[in-house]
């Protein structure tokens, strides 16, 4: 499989407040290359979706969510530095920005109390938004990188979009810092093309239960818990698929599930990636394989369901 276009999107730099710089990379992709797909998508965008962007194919009846912001830092006063999302800095990690000054390249330290503060030539512009430098490293099965979280959800929507017949691509923002779109987002499909089944796909954590290399996770639960229903039916669909699969259940964690479920419409959700180790820091790392199997099963599953 060709990574080239993973390696592009981690280059692009949208923290949470700042989704639109994906948003206008997306739009000039899908323009671009949807005649070179088997169908071509609605697109719906504009200021009624702020920066999120939907895709809608043939007749769906399901959607697949993947959230376009990430984490990172905003430079305070006094060279301080707040969290956006909850990133796992580390000590020499490099941060970069811009801001009226010109291109920022810094480090961050903490002090005895754990704050953070960057160490920089000058003073970088109060609200400016700082992110993990870009530093992708293809491996024979592995692919390391800062923001597989969640540039590996945009992947596989991209790749899903070249045979997709049925179904929504929703790029939903705000998902790392305190919520996000996907709950407005979802409504609006369950109005507007009466969609109610949701999948998620975004990376969950290498755990004592799922590991790196043995499969695409399925989340029975984590913080929220699905309808169960909804989840047995995709396991019976990734059992005879013959795709390498992993369950998960988890007490804590969330994503856009979390926001489709506090919905007052009955709209089932899943979560469904692959698994990461080092997650939210600069070297978050993920095998190849589990990328082709998480691909395998969203294609049976839109299929399918």
């Amino acid at each position: 499989m060709d990574f080239r276009l993973l390696e592009s999107l981690i280059e692009i730099a949208s923290p949470t407040g700042e989704e639109y710089k994906m948003k206008d990379f997306l739009l000039d992709y899908v323009k671009k290359e949807q005649k070179n797909w088997r169908n071509t998508p609605q697109i719906l965008e504009g200021e009624g979706l702020q920066d999120c962007l939907i895709l809608v194919f043939g007749q769906p009846s399901t959607a697949v969510y993947v959230h376009i912001d990430t984490v990172g830092f905003t430079a305070r006063y006094e060279n301080q530095l707040l969290s956006i999302g909850s990133p796992e800095y580390t000590k020499n990690d490099s941060l970069v920005g811009c801001d009226n000054l010109g291109d920022i390249l810094c480090q961050a330290e903490t002090d005895k109390h754990g704050r953070l503060f960057y160490k920089f030539g000058r003073g970088i512009e109060r609200g400016t938004s700082l992110t993990y430098q870009p530093n992708f490293s293809e491996q024979e099965t592995l692919i390391s990188s800062p923001y597989l979280d969640n540039r590996l959800g945009i992947f596989v929507a991209l790749e899903l979009a070249k045979e997709l017949s049925n179904g929504a691509l929703v790029f939903s923002c705000g998902e790392e810092h305190g919520g996000g779109y996907a709950g407005f987002l979802a409504r609006n499909l369950y109005e507007s093309y009466n969609i109610k089944q949701a999948l998620i796909a975004d990376v969950t954590w290498d755990t004592d239960g799922v590991h790196r290399g043995n499969g695409v996770v399925i989340s029975m639960r984590d913080a929220f818990i699905p309808r169960r229903k909804f989840v047995d039916a995709i396991i019976r669909i990734a059992e005879t698929s013959g795709v390498a699969y992993q369950l998960e259940v988890e007490g804590a964690g969330g994503s856009d599930g979390s926001e489709i479920q506090k919905l007052p419409y009955p709209i089932d959700w899943c979560f469904i990636g692959a698994p990461v180790t080092n997650p939210h820091t600069a070297r978050e790392a993920i095998y190849k394989s589990d990328v082709t199997q998480m691909i395998a099963l969203y294609k049976v599953l839109l299929a399918e369901l």
